[in-house]
């Protein structure tokens, strides 16, 4: 619309100067000219870009056919003293590339019947050379055919030609989307470093692994006094021109520092003169032991399980002997020996089962029905059996309100769980009187049902968010001698009874101030009040 307005102000301005140079000529041309440019202005300022219909309508009355009647009207205005026929291609042209075939040789064969009807209107007339009009007509109109057929055969090529780039973009977007979202999801740390040692790309757990953020910040690895070792291996690798692979440790602070294994390869470049980029894969060690670990001891859990199911006779057996044994005793002492023979070989048959279920190798329906438990008076009992164990009753604070509802859990497991905690908390606390806090309370959630919640909180340090991360899966610890199954074991447990097991950073009070700790809560089911009959 914008070229038809610039047309119609050009023919305007052409037809003015030739009435100013001229003025006895007819003043009809430049009428038409001044009427066309007004008509192709109003279009251009009054509608709007839409897409065409395939049939003819009047949005193609107000466009091509405004020009083409313009323009027929001045070739036959001038009557063959200026040839306006190469004005018609415009026309053509639009119909062929915005509409149908059947829209460009319909436009194609009006200009051609609108060339022959001017052509006999000279016919008509005694004077000109009758044959040039026809064969200028019918070579017009050739051309005007041949140009709405290859420009209709043209713009149909490029509009598949465009469809099929949306639609390769579309699956390159895909695929991009699809790329970053493995990208992001990988516990894996990548970065994308140039020569200089800048980050082009991090993921999150990159930004995890070097405390760094990875997104919004642009980081530099050659000023970071902690990555000299990663900067070192991506300047051999930058200066080999081939991959390297490396056990660094990254220095972080206030913190420790952090074990990684990590390897390199580089893209290539499209400038001959420039080096690419290096890809750098990292992983933390702990969770390569943690898998290392697991493999190894995926067999021996499997033993377990085959070893459980071998104990379980001899042990059965023990106690069956036992038992007779102790019908048939009279004196005190063999019998106190008798009753600690009993004693630990049913601690053993607890153990066998807890190993079987931990192994899902237990059979279905075995189960032993629940019974309500007192955790207030179970958790002291079993708190103050491992202060004394421990020499730490200095070290633990207890605040058990006696007026909580009973739970399901079995007693027994409730000490390996307990123990387990108590353990960590006293591993990792400052030792001074009170570091160790024991809690229970009652709590609502949202639907307005209320659960017991055993919190252990200690004054240890805060745990990394890697470490975190990880804290309640099987064979992971931050201890090379640890089998990292303490916390997993009392998950599992927890969630056998219908309880759940959490980890959240929190302040107690220590000596008067405020102190923040490490806080684990087990938040367990209690059992229903029963209505009570008159």
């Amino acid at each position: 619309m914008t070229a038809r307005v610039t047309l119609g102000l050009v023919l305007s301005l052409f037809q003015a100067a030739i009435f100013a140079l001229n003025p006895q000529s007819s003043s009809a041309a430049l009428i038409i000219c001044l009427a066309y440019f007004a008509a192709t202005l109003a279009v251009r300022l009054n509608e709007r870009p839409q897409q065409l219909r395939r049939t003819f309508d009047a949005q193609w009355l107000r466009t091509v056919g405004v020009d083409v009647l313009a323009f027929a009207t001045l070739q036959f205005v001038q009557g063959g003293a200026i040839d306006y026929t190469p004005l018609f291609a415009m026309p053509v042209l639009m119909v062929s590339v915005l509409g149908s075939m059947l829209l460009a040789m319909a436009t194609a064969a009006s200009i051609t019947l609108l060339l022959f009807a001017h052509a006999f209107w000279l016919f008509s007339r005694p004077s000109g050379d009758v044959s040039a009009n026809f064969l200028q007509a019918a070579l017009t109109g050739a051309g005007c055919f041949a140009i709405s057929f290859l420009a209709s055969q043209l713009a149909t090529r490029l509009a598949s030609v465009e469809l099929r780039a949306k639609r390769s973009q579309l699956a390159a977007t895909e695929q991009r989307q699809v790329n970053e979202l493995v990208i992001k999801s990988m516990t894996d740390g990548v970065l994308v470093v140039d020569e200089l040692g800048k980050v082009r790309s991090a993921n999150p757990a990159a930004g995890l692994l070097l405390d760094a953020p990875a997104q919004g910040a642009e980081l530099d690895l050659s000023t970071r006094p902690g990555w000299q070792a990663l900067m070192q291996l991506i300047t051999a690798s930058f200066a080999s021109q081939g991959p390297q692979q490396a056990d660094i440790t990254i220095a972080r602070q206030g913190r420790s520092a952090r074990r990684l294994q990590v390897h390199t390869q580089l893209t290539g470049s499209a400038q001959r003169d420039a080096l690419g980029l290096c890809v750098v894969f990292m992983q933390d060690q702990r969770e390569i032991q943690a898998r290392i670990r697991a493999e190894k001891l995926a067999g021996m859990g499997r033993m377990s399980a085959a070893v459980a199911h071998e104990i379980r006779n001899p042990l059965a057996a023990i106690t069956q002997a036992n038992a007779l044994l102790t019908e048939d005793l009279t004196d005190p002492a063999q019998k106190r020996l008798t009753h600690m023979v009993g004693q630990n070989a049913l601690r053993l048959e607890n153990i066998v089962k807890d190993v079987l279920h931990l192994t899902h190798a237990s059979p279905p329906g075995t189960d032993e029905p629940r019974q309500p438990l007192d955790l207030c008076e179970s958790t002291a009992r079993i708190c103050r059996d491992w202060a004394n164990q421990h020499q730490a009753l200095a070290d633990i604070a207890l605040n058990l309100p006696g007026a909580l509802p009973a739970v399901w859990f079995d007693a027994e497991h409730l000490r390996r769980v307990l123990i387990n905690l108590l353990d960590n908390a006293l591993r990792y606390g400052s030792r001074r009187p009170g570091c160790l806090q024991v809690t229970a309370e009652t709590v609502t959630n949202e639907r307005q049902r209320r659960s017991v919640v055993l919190r252990v909180w200690s004054d240890g340090p805060v745990l990394d968010a890697s470490m975190e991360q990880h804290l309640f899966e099987p064979f992971f610890s931050s201890e090379s001698r640890s089998s990292g199954l303490g916390l997993y074991i009392c998950r599992e447990l927890c969630e056998s009874h219908g309880a759940s097991i959490a980890y959240d950073r929190s302040e107690r009070l220590l000596a008067n101030q405020l102190v923040a700790g490490n806080e684990f809560s087990v938040i367990f089911k209690s059992v229903p009040k029963q209505p009570t009959t008159p």
